[in-house]
């Protein structure tokens, strides 16, 4: 049911009650009249008969009667005569004013109250006269009747008008059910007219306030999903591109190897059998030859260190605990005055090549920034696997502050955070005191992480 509806009923049901008190407040005046018309009618008829015996009753019954027919009949009274054998000699006629006509019975019970009849004793008979309302009745009932036809076209006008007038004074409020109908459908761009009243203006500024505030939110709910979207792309891409990058570098540092290698081994062997041969014989040869089996050895040990800068084969044979400890030897031999320590979980079996790869890079570019940047005197790696990722830290006591890395042009701890995103990771950054950093990185897992066992 709706409010206009609901508030037209309350007033109508209150219209009614004032018709209701008005035709009640009808009635009883017409309950007065008719009781004070009977009684006086009643009072004046009794004494006009009581003092008609004194000269009639003389002449006996029937001189009674020929005064009474002559009388006639008495307003509002009904008058019998009866003899002393209990015989009706006279009965007053029937009312001739609005004969015919009488008011309906409920109504009539209403409005008169019978009255007890008066009996007037004669020497021969008596006398009977009984109050008859039904005339005065009849005259209420015809005023009644206009009164309850203007009171119910009255009734009906008003409740038209009240819904009408209801009607206009709810406007805004239609307006308003209608706008936030649209607002659910997602059209956030909805707003209320101009609206008449103080209250109506009220409700359109509060109205298209909050409009404007969940199109914003819409709208930076549209934004932020549209980002986290972008977010999720750019972080599949670039694992797609260090994927591929990795796979790259793999295939240079394999071919390095394997060319390379040989190459040199060949250069070396050659230069070993000349340096043989003019030795004793040529000393000048044999020195040349040396000094070539010298360059041979440089270029092999700067074609290694290439090849672990490019991809670490031993990270391909033997597993990703191998391929640390294989990294921290190679910085002890570099920088032998710096104690690293390696903690490794036992339980690193099985993880693909993406963390592997990820894990290597990070640990290889924090210890660059601990070692040549920083001169650390100590660096602790540890690395855990939990049930649901790997937890991997980096801890130095080396002289880096957090403000150095919060400013720019530190694409170092930039790349290790883009490897650790990438895999829907995370990597925090945190200040040792009184010297030194420590990196945490967190890496999830799950059944795609799981590959062949290193």
């Amino acid at each position: 049911m709706s409010l206009r509806l609901q508030i037209n009923l309350i007033i109508a049901g209150l219209l009614g009650l004032f018709a209701a008190l008005v035709i009640g407040l009808q009635i009883d005046n017409t309950r007065r009249s008719v009781h004070e018309e009977l009684m006086g009618s009643n009072v004046v008829a009794s004494q006009i008969l009581s003092r008609a015996t004194w000269v009639y009753g003389a002449g006996g019954m029937q001189s009674m009667g020929e005064f009474l027919t002559r009388v006639g009949r008495v307003r509002a009274n009904e008058i019998s005569l009866y003899d002393e054998h209990q015989q009706l000699l006279y009965r007053s006629p029937p009312p001739t004013y609005k004969a015919g006509r009488d008011a309906p019975q409920w109504y009539a019970k209403l409005v008169s109250a019978p009255l007890a009849p008066k009996e007037i004793v004669l020497p021969q008979g008596r006398i009977v006269l009984q109050a008859d309302p039904s005339r005065a009745t009849l005259d209420g009932w015809d005023d009644l009747l206009p009164m309850l036809w203007v009171v119910f076209g009255a009734w009906i006008l008003a409740n038209l008008l009240v819904y009408a007038l209801i009607g206009r004074v709810l406007k805004p409020l239609r307006l308003l059910v209608k706008a936030l109908g649209q607002v659910a459908q997602g059209a956030y761009g909805t707003r209320l007219p101009a609206l008449s009243g103080h209250e109506g203006l009220q409700i359109r500024t509060a109205f298209n306030v909050m409009a404007q505030s969940v199109q914003d939110a819409a709208s930076a709910r549209r934004q932020a999903q549209e980002a986290t979207q972008a977010l999720a792309e750019n972080r599949a891409l670039t694992q797609i591109i260090q994927e591929r990058i990795e796979q790259e570098r793999g295939a240079i540092a394999r071919e390095l190897h394997d060319e390379m290698g040989q190459q040199v081994t060949a250069i070396k062997s050659m230069g070993l059998a000349i340096a043989r041969k003019a030795a004793g014989h040529d000393t000048m040869i044999e020195t040349s030859a040396r000094l070539v089996m010298g360059c041979a050895d440089q270029i092999y040990d700067g074609v290694h260190r290439l090849l672990a800068r490019l991809r670490p084969l031993v990270l391909d044979h033997f597993g990703l605990r191998d391929a640390l400890q294989d990294l921290l030897d190679d910085r002890r031999a570099h920088f032998p005055e710096v104690a690293l320590q390696l903690h490794c979980s036992t339980a690193l079996g099985g993880l693909d090549d993406a963390h592997s790869t990820a894990v290597y890079r990070i640990v290889q570019e924090a210890l660059n920034n601990s070692l040549r940047h920083a001169q650390a005197s100590h660096v602790d790696v540890a690395l855990e696997r939990l049930a649901d990722a790997l937890h991997l830290r980096i801890s130095d006591n080396g002289s880096g502050r957090l403000a150095q890395f919060q400013s720019t042009g530190h694409y170092g701890v930039l790349g290790m955070q883009e490897r650790a995103q990438a895999l829907g990771g995370s990597l925090l950054l945190e200040q040792i005191e009184p010297s030194g950093i420590r990196v945490s990185v967190r890496l999830p897992l799950g059944p795609h992480t799981e590959g062949a066992a290193r």
